[in-house]
C-alpha cells in the first residue's frame, strides 16, 4: 500500500471508534474520514486535481488535521500557512502564496483583511470547524478558483513549508510524497519491532502538543494517523493538561520541545504520575545536557535528543533506547547517531573539505530518501562527530535565533522594526532564556526628532507585523548601535545592553 491507500484503509477499519481527542472530546475514525472526503470533493468540484497546492492555515485543531490528511491523501499538496502570525503578515503571505485554494478555521476567516486577500488571489474559500461536529463549508463568493496567475502545481510533493532556516536563509521547500511515505514506514516498524505491516487500530494513544505547522507535529500527525494510533491533541502545550493526559492515558513515550521538557521538570510534579512513560523525545532546539540529567534523576525516564530540519523531511539523527542504554552517560550532550539511510560529515568552514573525528566545522548531511538528487547538502549548523559517530551539534554559524525550535534571521526581524516611521536603525540578537533557549531582544535607534516610543507601541506594530515567535521580549531605546572596529554591529555588545547573558 502507498500512503494514500494505508491512511485510508486504517480510516476504515472501525469507523465508530475513537480516532481523535480535543478538548475532552473524542471524534471518531467515520467523522475524521468524513471531513477529509468532503475537502476533497470539494476540490474535485472547483477543478483542483491532483499537484495543486492547496493552502492551510494550519493550527493545532481536528478539523485543520483533517484538512491537511485530506490534501495529502488526494496527492495535492498543502502550502502550509502560519495561522497564528499577525494579521499584517498573514495577508501578506496569502497574496504572495498566490494559491488557487485556501483552507482556513472558522476562527482564522474572521481576521481582519483575510477575505480581502483571498478575493484578491482569487482562491477556493474553504472553511473549517469542529462544533458542534467537524464541518466544512465553501465560503460564498470563493467558489472556484479566479483567473490567477496562482502558484504552479508541484508534482508529487506531499507538503510545501517554509523552513526555520538550518540550511540558510528560511525558504519554502518542498517534502515529496514518496519520501513522507518512506519516511513514516520506516517509523512504523521501528515502534512496531517487527508487528504485522497490515494497517490496523492499536491501543496506544500519541499526545500531541507538537504544533501542527512545524514539520516534528506534521510527522507525528501523520505517522499516528500511519500506524493506527489515536491522537490527543493539544492546540498547544499546557503543563496541567499534558500531566492529565498522561495520566488518563498511560503512554510508554511522549515527545516534548526543549521548554516544555523543561517545564514539566521545574513543576516538580510526582514521579508516579510519569510511571507509564519509558522515555521522552525532545528535538527542535538545543537541550542543555544538565536539564536532561535531572529530568532523568527526577522522573526516571530517559530523555533521547533528536536532531533534523525541514530540508531533510524530519529527524536525521537521534537516540535510540539500545544506544542510551548502552552509552547515555558517556555522550551526555550529543543528539545520537545517524538514522537508517543518512550520512552524516563535518567540513572546513573555508575550505569546505572534510574533516576527522571531534573536528569542529559545519554539519553536512545526505539522505538516501530525500536528498539523494542533491548530494550532500549543507546546513549553519557548527558540530562536530567522534569516532562512534556520535553528533554534537554545538551553535549556528549563522547567527539565527532559535526561540523553542523556530528558527529566524535576526535580520528578519530588524527589516519589520526599521519599517515603524519613528525607527531609524535596529539591532537584534538572542538573549539565553531558561524556558526557551533563547529569545529576541532588539536596540533601537530613533529617527531624529521623533518622540519617545513607549514599549507597548514596539509591541502593538511587531504583533501586527510578525508571527509570535518572532516578535522581541524586550526592547531598549538607544542613542546608538554598538559597533566593531569595521563599523558593523556588534552583537556582543547589543547583548550586554540588557544585562548578563551568562
Amino acid at each position: 500500500m502507498d500512503l494514500t491507500e494505508r491512511i485510508r484503509a486504517v480510516l476504515a477499519l472501525d469507523p465508530e471508534a475513537p480516532a481523535l481527542e480535543f478538548e475532552d472530546h473524542w471524534v471518531s475514525w467515520g467523522e475524521l474520514a468524513a471531513l477529509i472526503h468532503d475537502i476533497d470533493a470539494a476540490l474535485s468540484a472547483a477543478g483542483l486535481a491532483e499537484d495543486a497546492p492547496i493552502a492551510v492555515m494550519l493550527r493545532n485543531r481536528p478539523s485543520l488535521l483533517a484538512a491537511m490528511i485530506s490534501v495529502i491523501t488526494s496527492r495535492r499538496c498543502v502550502v502550509s500557512v502560519n495561522a497564528i502570525q499577525g494579521p499584517s503578515k498573514l495577508c501578506e503571505e496569502l497574496l504572495e502564496l498566490s494559491a488557487p485554494a485556501l483552507v482556513g478555521h472558522a476562527d482564522d476567516w474572521a481576521v481582519s483583511g483575510l477575505r480581502a486577500a483571498a478575493e484578491c488571489v482569487g482562491c477556493v474559500g474553504i472553511e473549517v470547524a469542529e462544533a458542534p461536529r467537524l464541518r466544512m463549508k465553501i465560503l460564498a463568493g470563493l467558489e472556484a478558483p479566479g483567473p490567477g496567475p496562482h502558484h504552479e502545481p508541484l508534482s508529487g510533493v506531499a507538503i510545501q513549508m517554509l523552513t526555520s532556516g538550518t540550511t540558510g536563509p528560511p525558504k519554502r521547500i518542498g517534502l515529496r510524497l514518496d519520501a513522507l511515505e518512506k519516511s513514516l514506514e520506516s517509523a512504523a516498524r521501528y515502534e512496531s519491532e517487527g508487528a504485522s505491516e497490515a494497517p490496523q487500530l492499536r491501543s496506544g494513544v500519541v499526545l500531541m502538543p507538537n504544533p501542527l505547522v512545524h514539520v516534528g507535529g506534521i510527522f507525528r500527525a501523520t505517522g499516528a494517523l500511519y500506524s493506527g494510533r489515536r491522537i490527543s491533541l493539544m492546540e498547544r502545550f499546557d503543563l496541567e493538561q499534558w500531566r492529565a493526559l498522561v495520566l488518563r492515558h498511560q503512554p510508554k513515550a511522549a515527545s516534548l520541545v526543549p521548554a516544555a521538557l523543561k517545564m514539566v521538570l521545574d513543576a516538580e510534579l510526582p514521579p508516579e504520575d510519569l510511571r507509564s512513560l519509558r522515555a521522552v523525545s525532545v528535538g527542535t532546539a538545543h537541550l542543555a545536557p544538565e536539564i536532561a540529567e535531572a529530568f532523568e534523576a527526577r522522573y526516571h525516564v530517559a530523555v533521547l535528543t533528536t536532531y533534523g530540519a525541514t530540508e531533510f523531511a524530519g529527524g536525521v539523527a537521534g537516540w535510540t533506547l539500545r544506544d542510551y542504554d548502552a552509552h547515555g552517560m558517556s555522550k551526555r550532550g550529543s543528539v545520537g547517531r545517524a538514522n537508517a539511510g543518512v550520512e552524516l560529515r563535518i567540513v572546513a568552514l573555508d575550505t569546505g573539505a572534510p574533516l576527522g573525528p571531534d573536528e569542529v566545522g559545519l554539519l553536512e548531511v545526505k539522505t538516501m530518501q530525500h536528498s539523494a538528487r542533491r548530494g550532500w547538502v549543507r546546513t549553519t549548523d557548527l558540530a562536530r562527530i567522534d569516532a562512534e559517530g556520535f553528533l554534537w551539534v554545538l551553535g549556528r554559524a549563522d547567527g539565527s535565533i532559535n526561540r523553542g525550535g523556530f528558527k529566524f534571521l535576526p535580520v528578519q526581524v530588524e527589516k519589520v522594526l526599521e519599517d515603524h516611521p519613528w525607527v531609524a536603525e535596529a539591532a537584534v540578537v538572542g538573549f539565553p532564556d531558561e524556558r526557551l533557549g533563547e529569545v529576541p531582544v532588539a536596540a533601537l535607534v530613533l529617527r531624529e526628532g521623533a518622540p519617545r516610543i513607549e514599549e507597548v507601541e514596539l509591541r502593538r506594530f511587531a504583533t501586527e507585523r510578525l508571527t509570535g515567535y518572532q516578535r522581541p521580549a524586550r526592547y531598549r531605546i538607544v542613542d546608538a548601535l554598538p559597533r566593531t572596529p569595521s563599523m558593523k554591529v556588534s552583537q556582543p555588545e547589543v547583548r550586554r545592553l540588557f544585562g548578563d547573558s551568562n
